[in-house]
């Protein structure tokens, strides 16, 4: 059964990948915009030269002058590298780890293989087609969806650039905006852990981007999307990513169903020093993130990093303090999820709001997200094991819907600010609106997904591969020591 599982696997990717072919156009290398005019020195001497002393005669046409090649800002360029790796370094290690600490021993090595897993196809199929419909015009529907033309990167050269990042290659804006697209899948994993099956968990990390995240990255970042253009505000991903995987999250837990055990079983981390290196590293690689998101490397990414670190530490703290009150000691696990709920809220808005108005969504996020991880998981009776939709769903609504109160125009010239500092309340009704947008279409679009997986091979591990540890079952191996 397993070889007959991975056979089949195997198909269901290749022939994706098949069929994606014929739906690509033909590939049409990109021309740089803004061809200079000839000089006048230039124009004079090939008038004099076009000019015989005998009678006249037609002139012959001159070549076309060779477009000149964007002008690429090389500190933006370095700083977009960087942001890129970092990004990328959020998820491996950081969010493999993170997740890993939180398993029983018998899951860690199936908990980073998702991770891992997950990067390496969501690579591939960014490569192929994920770009294109996310970051490109998509013509008459561009409102929903990009376009083609960029099927297998193909019109990416060396001197291309894209209009949403002009001052950087093209290559750096598509890694960059693969990293976002590796970890907003890869947090579903947290809803999941200790009970889905790999194959369908990679089929499932495939299907969510193309059919998932791309088309709402769309919606809100790309070109002519329809969320962007009403002008709802998420600077680098509040319901984009967090409350985007937030929302699998949950629906993949009610779908699975609860753990073995539940309840029962003592399921109490296995090693909570690996959650700190892991929960450490997202911190810092959320400056890429966060700060990236300005795409040059000014003011706006300056202010952008501020914003991230006040509300991080802010949260950490709110939800230690909630946690002291009510449980009569502070956890480390309650600690680094705080600092993990404030990076999430901070999100949308850091680009937006100003050192205060990260003070308020940080501890806003923290008391709000302990509520929600601890208290009404255990009173609705769901089973998000890590916390996704706790931490990254309530998180990413709270903090896209907080951005339409304390964005500043006086922060980013660009919007039209937010209702405290700009009375602006209009701005509060756009990001209801996005939030409810993405909530909706992604819970349905999930479920549908994961439905169709669970009638052909099935989306979960038998009892015994279960109470036995994945580890073992799925991957032959395990944690020694």
């Amino acid at each position: 059964m397993k070889l007959l599982g991975s056979n089949r696997l195997a198909g269901l990717l290749l022939a994706a990948a098949i069929v994606g072919a014929p739906l690509a156009s033909p590939a049409f290398a990109q021309s740089a915009s803004g061809t200079p005019a000839a000089s006048s020195a230039a124009a004079t001497s090939a008038a004099a030269a076009a000019a015989p002393a005998a009678a006249p005669a037609a002139a012959t046409p001159a070549p076309a002058a060779t477009p000149a090649p964007p002008k690429i800002d090389s500190g933006d360029t370095a700083w977009m590298l960087t942001s890129s790796v970092l990004v990328l370094m959020m998820t491996i290690p950081g969010l493999a780890l993170f997740y890993a600490g939180m398993v029983r021993k018998k899951n860690i090595l199936a908990t980073l293989a998702q991770s891992f897993g997950a990067t390496a196809l969501i690579t591939v199929l960014w490569t192929i087609i994920g770009y294109s419909i996310a970051f490109t015009d998509g013509g008459k529907n561009t409102a929903f969806i990009g376009g083609f033309k960029y099927f297998m990167l193909a019109p990416m050269g060396i001197n291309a650039t894209n209009a949403l990042a002009p001052t950087i290659p093209e290559s750096v804006y598509m890694f960059f905006q693969m990293t976002f697209a590796i970890i907003t899948p890869a947090l579903i994993a947290g809803a999941l852990a200790d009970r889905m099956k790999y194959s369908a968990f990679l089929l499932f990390m495939g299907a969510w981007l193309l059919f998932v995240y791309c088309p709402i990255a769309h919606w809100v970042w790309g070109p002519g999307g329809w969320l962007g253009a009403a002008g709802a505000l998420d600077f680098a991903g509040g319901t984009v990513v967090h409350l985007n995987a937030g929302t699998a999250g949950l629906i993949a837990a009610l779908m699975l169903g609860k753990r073995k055990g539940l309840g029962t079983v003592n399921f109490a981390p296995h090693n909570l020093a690996y959650s700190v290196i892991g929960a450490s590293l997202l911190w810092v690689g959320w400056f890429g993130f966060n700060a990236g998101s300005a795409v040059t490397s000014g003011w706006q990414a300056g202010m952008a990093a501020a914003a991230t670190q006040i509300a991080t530490a802010m949260a950490a703290l709110a939800w230690m303090g909630m946690e002291w009150m009510i449980a009569k000691k502070p956890s480390i696990l309650g600690l680094v999820s705080g600092a993990v709920a404030g990076l999430v809220a901070i999100t949308p808005a850091s680009g937006y709001v100003d050192p205060v108005g990260a003070l308020i969504i940080g501890l806003a996020a923290g008391v709000v997200c302990y509520l929600s991880a601890v208290h009404l998981k255990k009173m609705l009776g769901y089973d998000d094991a890590l916390d996704c939709w706790g931490v990254h769903g309530i998180g990413g609504a709270l903090g896209a819907i907080l951005t339409g109160v304390f964005a500043k125009k006086a922060i980013n010239p660009s919007i039209t600010g937010g209702w405290l500092a700009d009375h602006n309340p209009k701005q509060m009704l756009l990001q209801f609106q996005d939030v409810g947008a993405t909530f909706i279409y992604c819970a349905v679009v999930t479920f549908i997904i994961l439905a169709v997986l669970k009638y052909t091979i099935g989306i979960r591990v038998s009892e015994e591969a279960e109470e036995e540890g994945l580890d073992i079952n799925l991957h032959g191996e395990v944690v020694h020591g």
